[in-house]
């Protein structure tokens, strides 16, 4: 009843600070009237930042708020597992434990890695979640389709996981038979970071060699809210031949200035190169890639209450008809540019695109290799 979007605590605050104030107008100690005051503060602030809480339908649980504020994955485990399948789970271990390989099996299991792009040359940390067939005897030859999943900002990977609960959505899915101060907004900023090269090249490639994965192409999907809507947009037209679809929720489609870290100034990512700005353009690149280029497939979705929101993922959809009519354009009643629109539509992307991997994968025909599903997310910058 009082988690933090509980209409009961809301409530309860109220009365707290009434009850305060009431103390400090009856009372007739200073020193009473002081310390009614301090504590009529609390309440206050509580509600303040509670309100804000509400307002963008972030966090739903005190679980969340706290893993998300201390930067926890959920559990997340360290380094890729040593699996050893034999021909049944009985004799098969996962880190030496035949318990730990069982607990897998069951419910999946979730991991942070460091990886170092080759070709960016940056370091990020990535979680990645592996689903509970990954670990059963009679997938051990199947290379698993991957998502690539990009937050918004502000937003770090593991908000994915601990406020929009895709793992749980992923499971529930599987269950089912159904399938920081810092914007570089997965650009190549012009003298620093080389963010796009990152995502789309270097993290998908090193994925692939670590776990087993299918190389990047049709069997990868790559899916962002807000600002990471706009880069996957963007690094699915950018590198349509490592992308089989895209879910763009409450995303932008043409870029904005970044801010670098220390700086706090907003700059050009492209140095005032007008070739490079419409390149990373999705509204642009949509109109001018060559009619013989096999796009990724585009799953859309906003909020109905934010017009902005609306208009812009109406106007890519309209430019998307030619090339991919009948993409799916979700809108949900009700919301706007925030959390509960995007968790209420996690399910149905997920939904549209699993099955649709899943079926590129057998296309693909690739030969097992070495050890990810589920990529979350777009590592936090520094």
């Amino acid at each position: 009843m009082l988690e933090p979007q509980s209409p009961a605590l809301f409530v309860l605050l109220i009365a707290i600070f009434g009850g305060l104030t009431w103390w400090l107008l009856a009372t007739r100690r200073v020193a009473f009237r002081v310390l009614a005051a301090c504590l009529a503060f609390v309440p206050a602030m509580v509600f303040g930042v509670l309100g804000v809480n509400k307002y963008y339908g972030y966090y739903q649980t005190w679980g969340a708020m706290r893993a998300d504020l201390t930067q926890q994955g959920a559990g997340a485990a360290s380094g890729i597992p040593d699996i050893r399948l034999a021909g049944d789970s009985r004799s098969g271990t996962l880190d030496g434990s035949r318990s730990h390989l069982k607990t897998a099996q069951r419910h999946g299991y979730l991991m942070r890695l460091t990886v170092t792009g080759r070709r960016s040359h940056l370091t990020r940390t990535v979680y990645v979640y592996l689903p509970p067939q990954y670990f059963q005897p009679a997938y051990r030859a199947y290379r698993f389709p991957a998502i690539e999943l990009i937050h918004g900002q502000p937003g770090v990977p593991q908000a994915w996981i601990n406020v929009l609960e895709v793992t749980h959505d992923f499971d529930r899915l599987l269950a089912a038979r159904r399938a920081l101060a810092i914007s570089l907004q997965c650009l190549n900023q012009v003298g620093g970071p080389q963010d796009l090269t990152y995502l789309a090249v270097d993290l998908p490639g090193e994925i692939a060699r670590q776990l087993r994965v299918a190389p990047p192409g049709r069997a990868w999907g790559v899916a962002g809210y807000s600002e990471g809507g706009f880069c996957a947009a963007n690094m699915a037209l950018r590198y349509p031949h490592r992308y089989g679809f895209a879910g763009v929720l409450s995303g932008y489609f043409a870029p904005l200035d970044n801010q670098l870290a220390g700086s706090g100034v907003m700059v050009s990512p492209f140095g005032g190169d007008d070739r490079l700005r419409e390149q990373n353009t999705p509204s642009d690149e949509l109109l001018t890639l060559p009619a013989a280029t096999v796009l990724p497939r585009f799953w859309l979705g906003a909020g109905a209450a934010d017009s902005q929101d609306v208009a812009s993922a109406e106007s890519f959809w309209q430019e998307l008809q030619p090339r991919q009519p009948g993409a799916p354009l979700i809108l949900t009643p009700g919301s706007g540019h925030t959390m509960t629109t995007w968790r209420a539509q996690v399910p149905s992307m997920l939904s549209w695109m699993t099955p649709r991997l899943a079926q590129a994968t057998r296309h693909a025909g690739v030969r097992p290799r070495r050890t990810a599903t589920l990529a979350a997310g777009r590592p936090a910058a520094g």
